[in-house]
């Protein structure tokens, strides 16, 4: 008798937190996600309909894409989101300025910052810090399950390359990854090793620098190439014929969001890079 007692109130607390678990998953009717990978951990969790606005980066799902813009995470302000009338904002520490953060807050409007490592852990770590603050924790972390599924199946190619990220907007704006940025981590998965390691953050690029990391492989946004008219208007930029990667017109690319997003299509992203590098 004491067991199925026992058995009744364990059954009775699941219950109950199922229910404020749905409860809490159906408080926000009106999100705006300012970080392109915290947007696709929404989708994934569920909550995609309540999204009514996002920044730039929010590419994927191709739904988003009909969702309101209210400008890049990099220089965020306050106006144009708070006149989507949002009960939560939600976005990473990566780029959104505090002074920005501070006005969502003093209007009275939940404000959610989070933490992103770059890695496929700390990918787990950000859709668990999502879900929790959605009262999806369970939704979270089935997800992580799925991700720690999905990275058993990795295998680093033998051969390492010396990989250079370029991000260009055309020949005026051109910058190359340096360590610890998404770039280089995303490198380092798929088994090569960064030609600009040497540094950390982003750097211009230089013709000097370019020759003397002399990169087996190119590495840009789809977006970023097409920007500098192809391959072809790649190679015009000095210094760039001159390298190993250059002579043999080894540029690849990826889109912008699946490179460097580190969100739910993490392998799926190091899968088509590595593949990318040793093809």
């Amino acid at each position: 008798m004491k067991a199925l007692r026992r058995a009744c109130v364990a059954a009775w607390l699941a219950c109950a937190l199922f229910a404020v678990n749905a409860a809490n998953a159906q408080t926000y009717k009106r999100i705006v996600s300012l970080n392109g990978t915290v947007t696709e951990i929404l989708c994934a969790l569920g909550f995609e309909k309540q999204i009514v606005g996002t920044d730039v980066t929010s590419t994927y799902p191709a739904s988003m894409q009909q969702v309101a813009k209210v400008g890049h995470n990099r220089n965020i302000t306050a106006e144009p989101v708070l006149a989507l009338k949002p009960d939560l904002v939600i976005t990473t520490a990566n780029y959104i300025s505090p002074a920005v953060i501070e006005q969502f807050k003093a209007v009275g409007v939940k404000t959610v910052v989070l933490k992103q490592d770059y890695s496929i852990e700390g990918t787990c770590a950000l859709i668990n810090q999502v879900g929790e603050a959605l009262g999806a924790a369970a939704k979270g972390a089935a997800l992580c399950r799925q991700l720690e599924t999905e990275k058993q199946s990795l295998i680093p190619p033998s051969a390492t390359k010396k990989v250079l990220f370029i991000y260009a907007r055309g020949a005026g704006t051109m910058m190359v990854a340096g360590k610890e940025t998404a770039p280089d981590k995303m490198i380092g998965l798929a088994g090569a090793k960064n030609a600009a390691g040497d540094f950390k953050d982003f750097k211009p690029l230089t013709a000097e620098a370019l020759v003397a990391a002399n990169p087996d492989v190119i590495l840009m946004f789809d977006s970023g190439l097409e920007s500098m008219g192809g391959v072809n208007g790649l190679l015009k930029v000095q210094g760039v014929a001159q390298t190993t990667a250059g002579k043999e017109k080894k540029v690849i690319v990826m889109d912008g969001q699946l490179l460097t997003g580190f969100g739910p299509r993490v392998v799926q992203a190091v899968k088509e890079l590595t593949q990318k590098i040793g093809g």
